[in-house]
Formats: structure tokens, sequence, C-alpha cells
């Protein structure tokens, strides 16, 4: 079923990945739409999935990449899956989506903390097909780890 050349198969997950940024930041900046700080590092592992298949590409005899990608895969599963979870109501915020350090007594500080309030990570203020970004990043992330992980077992029986 997934009969994939080498090269092709890193191509088509950087592909993935750098649409999934791209994506991501049309939608905050030209849509308008704030992303909260678990946005912001579900980011991270598609960036570093661009990296390591640009490795990959240019490295193909070296087993590494794919590994790597397959570790990578995991760490986003995982943001994103604790946002999903925290969106759905099945984990609580960690204090790093909320702004609930109000007891400022300083104007100047007051107004600078008001002016870099963050959207909490439990809102979702903008959804695809009735998904969030945060649902529609966790089966992305899945179905790229299985994609790899049938590549590897693949390239193992061949």
């Amino acid at each position: 079923m997934f009969n994939f050349h080498k090269k092709n198969i890193y191509i088509i997950i950087m592909l993935s990945s750098f649409f999934t940024i791209s994506s991501a930041l049309y939608i905050e900046h030209f849509l308008s739409v704030p992303a909260c700080k678990l946005c912001l590092y579900q980011r991270v592992p598609h960036i570093l999935s661009i990296i390591i298949c640009f490795f990959g590409i240019f490295f193909l005899r070296d087993k590494i990449w794919s590994y790597l990608l397959i570790l990578t895969f995991f760490c986003s599963i995982a943001i994103s899956g604790y946002h999903a979870g925290i969106e759905n109501g099945i984990f609580n915020e960690f204090s790093g989506c909320t702004n609930g350090n109000l007891n400022i007594i300083d104007r100047t500080e007051l107004l600078k903390s008001l002016n870099d309030f963050s959207l909490g990570c439990k809102n979702v203020s903008f959804r695809l097909f009735g998904f969030s970004l945060a649902t529609i990043n966790l089966i992305l992330s899945i179905a790229l780890m299985i994609i790899t992980i049938k590549y590897i077992y693949n390239e193992k029986n061949a």
C-alpha cells in the first residue's frame, strides 16, 4: 500500500509540515486569529520535521532521520493531544495558558500586562470543518507518525 521511494517519504512529510506551519501563520497573521502558547509550541515539532526531512533527503542511507521523525511526531501528538484535551475539558489549563496574575499595583505594569494579554488555551477561536486546529494537528501528527512507522517497517522487510 505504501510503496514510496526513499526520498518521496521525506518530501511528503516536509511538504506536509511546511503546509501546516504556513497555514498556522496565515490564520494567525492574515485572518487575525490569536494563537495561544500551546498553539505556538505545536509548531516546533513541524519545524523540526522540516529540518530532519531535509537531512533525510540528502543522507538517505542513515536511518536515524526516520527514527527522529517518529520521536518528533510523538512529541507533536503529546502537545496537540494535551491541547485538544484542554479544549474539551479533559485536562486543566496549565498556568502558562492563563493570565492569572493580576495582583499588580503599579499602573504602568498593569497596562503592560493588559497589552500582553494572551488567549487562554481553552478558548477555541477558529475551527475548520468543526475541528479546532489542535485536533487537526493531532490527527495529522498521528497520520504522519503512522506513515513514518510504515515506511521503516517496509524498509526492514525489503
